[in-house]
C-alpha cells in the first residue's frame, strides 16, 4: 500500500520509452502560437493579459539592467505554472515532482545570476559575504555560514519546489482513497471527506500557482543582489 501512494511520482514510460519529455513539452502547447494578428480570440487576450501580469510582478524588484531577464523569467514562470496545474488532473504526471528536474532548472539559473555579479560587481558581490561592522574575532565564523547559505540556495529552490507538490499530491490520494473506502460502510463520513478533498483540491491549486511565482520570485531577488 505504501508503495502504490508513490507510485505516482515514478516516471512513466511506454514500452520502455520515458514519457517525461512529453510532459515537459506538454505545457507548450497551451501557449499562444505565432500569428500575423496579436489577438485572435478571448483566450489570446487572457495569455497576454496573464504574460504582461507576470513579467510586471516579476521586473518590479529589477532595475533596467535586469530587465534583459524578462524572456527567461516569464517563461520559467509560465513553464511551472502551467506544469504544476496540469498535474493536479486525473490520470497525468507532475514533473515538477522530480527533484531532479527542479534542480535542473535552479541550479544553472542560480549560478548564471552569481557569474553575473562577480563579473559586473564582484567587490559587492563578494562583499555580501562579510555583513559591515563584523567584529573580527566573528569574521571567519560569518563569511564560512554566508558561503554556506548561499551555496545552498539552488538545493533550497528546488526542494521547497519539490517537497509542497509531493505532500498535496499525497494529501489528495490519501483523502481520496479514504473517501472510496469509506463509501460503502460510513456514507456520512465519506461525505465530510468527499469534501475536505474538494478544499484541498482548491488549495492545492493556490499551493501550485504560489510556488511556480515563488520560485521565480527568488530567482529575480537573487538576481537583483548581482547587478
Amino acid at each position: 500500500m505504501n508503495l502504490s501512494f508513490f507510485d505516482q511520482f515514478s516516471s512513466p514510460s511506454l514500452l520502455g520509452i520515458p514519457l517525461i519529455l512529453i510532459a515537459v513539452l506538454f505545457p507548450a502547447l497551451l501557449l499562444p502560437s505565432p500569428n500575423n494578428r496579436w489577438i485572435t480570440g478571448r483566450l489570446s487576450v487572457l495569455q497576454l493579459w496573464l504574460i504582461n501580469l507576470i513579467t510586471k510582478q516579476l521586473m518590479i524588484p529589477l532595475d533596467k539592467k535586469g530587465h534583459k531577464w524578462a524572456l527567461i523569467l516569464t517563461s520559467l514562470m509560465l513553464f511551472l505554472l502551467l506544469t504544476n496545474l496540469l498535474g493536479l488532473l486525473p490520470y497525468t504526471f507532475t514533473p515538477t515532482t522530480q527533484l531532479s528536474m527542479n534542480l535542473a532548472l535552479a541550479f544553472p539559473l542560480w549560478l548564471a545570476t552569481l557569474l553575473t555579479g562577480l563579473r559586473n560587481q564582484p567587490s559587492i558581490s563578494l562583499g555580501h559575504l562579510l555583513p559591515e561592522g563584523t567584529p573580527t574575532p566573528l569574521i571567519p565564523a560569518l563569511i564560512l555560514i554566508e558561503t554556506t547559505s548561499l551555496l545552498i540556495r539552488p538545493l533550497a529552490l528546488g526542494v521547497r519546489l519539490t517537497a509542497n507538490l509531493t505532500a498535496g499530491h499525497l494529501l489528495i490520494q490519501l483523502i481520496s482513497t479514504a473517501t472510496t473506502v469509506l463509501f460503502s460502510t460510513m456514507p456520512t463520513i465519506s461525505f465530510l471527506t468527499l469534501m475536505i478533498l474538494f478544499l484541498l483540491t482548491l488549495l492545492e491549486v493556490a499551493v501550485a500557482m504560489i510556488q511556480a511565482y515563488v520560485f521565480v520570485l527568488l530567482l529575480s531577488l537573487y538576481l537583483q543582489e548581482n547587478i
